[in-house]
This record gives structure tokens, C-alpha cells and sequence, in this order.
């Protein structure tokens, strides 16, 4: 049994690796190392994995390239799962270079999903969407069958296509497909562009940190170990081929960012100096995962809780960078 994990040298798709590898499964991840962020950290998150595991092995492409896709498909004809996690992330960034998420998210989605489709073997396409579809959505918690045709970003709204191109090609190819949308995940080996690594750096070194909507923000934060289990409970319970099934992978509880940023001041040792701003384009006031259809058909059941969280993530933070 062989599961392709793409973006592997990334935040969850690193984790999602080493789980699958520390349970006996063959994994081959690929990804591009692009320098959307330290390029350093992710070769050192693929350096960890290949030196821990001789079942795991690491391709550089492109999710993108036609070409190389299919390189690597007539390599590993015995894939049996794919979980689709490299993606342009970042809200943010999407307005600062859109063409790179349409590349990266949508036309990725369909490199994938074509060479999928001609698996012999493949028992199920699990991929990553984000709790970013449901945009404008007012309603608490959000729910599945919420609407989201109102996308505040150019990223939430190249994952809503995800979802959207997925499911055709579920009615199409009878491909058994899953997609998962993930809440603001957080913990060990996490991404630079993400509130708690922002944060930390800065306070350790005296900067302020930014902190927009003047705090009045709420997320569901959601550790990286039980986004990890809730992935790979998914990709071990495929539903029928003709069904395209979507789930939320959250908390299932809202904090507000200025207790967020109290905790991690708690497990530092050091207060923050706040710098008030307003609300950013394309960002959103609250997220709330409703996750009952998760846990119903995933057995899904978050533990981790901020408190125990975040001193974790600074435990890693300092070891990692010898703070």
C-alpha cells in the first residue's frame, strides 16, 4: 500500500507523512520547495522524514507540471491513496500574486485528479479545501451545508474550485474523493506566515506584533496532532465512488485572538507589545467549526486545547532555532 502525499515537505503534510510512515505504510511525497517561505525549514522537515524512514520517498516537482506528474505516476503505479495537501497558502498573499494560486490551486487540482483517475489501484483522493470558502458566512458555527458563494479572497475562492472541480470529476470518473476543510492549524514545524510563529519571532525579539480588527477576532485554532488524525481517519474510510464528500477539520471552538496571544505569552515568559490595526482585505472576523458529520463517519474527537497547544509549538520553536 503506497499513499502519495503531495506537499509533503509542508506544515500538515509533513505530519501526515510521518503518521502514515510510523504505521507501516510506503509513502512517496513530492513537492516543489518553492520560497514562499524559508525554504531551509521545509528541506529540513524532508531531511527528517527520509532519514527516519527508508519507506518514504521524496520527489521535487511541481503538483502543476503536467509533465512531471506523469513522470511520477508511471513511477508508482501502486498507489493506493493520494492525500492533496500542497497548495499557494496564505489569504494574505493572494493579493499580492494572484496567478500563483490559480497555478498552484486550481490547475494542480486537475493535474492530480487526471492522473487519479488513471490509477489502477487508487481507493481514495483525499484533498485539502479551508474554512476560508465560507467567507462572509454570518452564521456560528459553520456548517457544511452552509453557502459559500461568498468568497472574501482569491485563495478562499481557488479552493471553493477545488471543491467544485472535484466533485465533477466524481460524477465523471467514479473516484472516490474527499475534501477536508481545515481551521487555522497550528503546532511544531508550523508555517512562518502563520499568527503563532509571527508572533513568537517577534516577541522574543522585542517587536511589536500585528494585531488586526483591533483583536475583536475569533478562530478556531486547531493543533497540528489532531488535524493529523482527522486526516488520516479520512483517507481510511473512503465513501462510495459516486459520492464527493466534504468535512469540516476544526476545534469546534472559537478563541478569541487577545487570549490566543495571553496564552502564548503565559509559555514564553514574555509579554507582547500589541500593535493595534484594522481588519485586513480579504480576511474574516470569525471561524467556528461545526464538526459532527466528522466525528459521526471519522470517529474525529479534537484534544488539544490552546493551553496545552501553543507550549508545545514554543518548546519546538526555541529547540528548532536554539532561542
Amino acid at each position: 500500500m503506497t499513499i502519495l502525499v503531495t506537499g509533503a515537505a509542508g506544515f500538515i503534510g509533513f505530519h501526515v507523512a510521518r503518521a502514515l510512515l510510523e504505521e507501516g505504510r510506503d509513502v512517496v511525497g513530492v513537492d516543489n520547495l518553492n520560497d514562499y517561505y524559508e525554504v531551509a525549514l521545509k528541506e529540513a522537515r524532508v531531511e527528517s522524514l527520509t532519514s527516519a524512514q527508508q519507506r518514504f520517498r521524496f520527489v521535487k516537482a511541481d503538483i502543476s507540471d503536467r509533465a512531471a506528474m506523469d513522470s511520477l505516476f508511471a513511477r508508482y503505479p501502486d498507489i493506493t491513496g493520494i492525500v492533496h495537501l500542497a497548495a499557494q497558502a496564505g489569504v494574505r498573499y493572494s493579493l499580492t500574486d494572484p496567478y500563483a494560486y490559480v497555478t498552484a490551486n486550481v490547475m494542480g487540482q486537475v493535474v492530480l485528479l487526471e492522473a487519479a483517475r488513471k490509477l489502477p489501484k487508487l481507493q481514495h483522493f483525499v484533498y485539502a479545501s479551508s474554512s476560508s470558502v465560507y467567507g462572509g458566512n454570518a452564521k456560528l458555527p459553520f456548517a457544511i451545508e452552509d453557502r459559500v458563494d461568498e468568497p472574501r479572497s482569491l485563495y478562499a475562492a481557488t479552493k471553493r474550485a477545488d471543491e467544485l472541480i472535484s466533485a465533477a470529476y466524481v460524477s465523471l470518473y467514479k473516484i472516490p474523493t474527499t475534501g477536508l476543510r481545515f481551521f487555522t492549524v497550528y503546532g511544531p514545524w508550523g508555517r512562518p506566515d502563520m499568527a503563532a510563529f509571527i508572533f513568537t519571532r517577534a516577541i522574543l525579539k522585542g517587536e511589536p506584533i500585528p494585531v488586526f480588527n483591533h483583536g475583536e477576532m475569533w478562530r478556531d485554532f486547531t493543533y497540528i496532532d489532531d488535524i493529523t488524525k482527522g486526516v488520516v481517519s479520512a483517507l481510511d474510510r473512503p465513501g462510495p465512488v459516486d459520492a464527493h464528500r466534504l468535512y469540516n477539520i476544526g476545534n469546534n471552538r472559537s478563541e478569541k485572538l487577545t487570549d490566543f496571544i495571553t496564552v502564548l505569552e503565559d509559555a514564553l515568559g514574555q509579554k507582547a507589545e500589541m500593535k493595534l490595526l484594522p481588519m485586513q482585505p480579504g480576511d474574516v472576523v470569525s471561524t467556528y467549526a461545526d464538526i459532527e458529520a466528522t466525528r459521526r463517519d471519522f470517529g474525529f474527537e479534537p484534544t488539544t486545547p490552546i493551553s496545552v497547544g501553543i507550549p508545545k509549538f514554543v518548546a519546538w520553536y526555541r529547540n528548532y532555532y536554539g532561542v
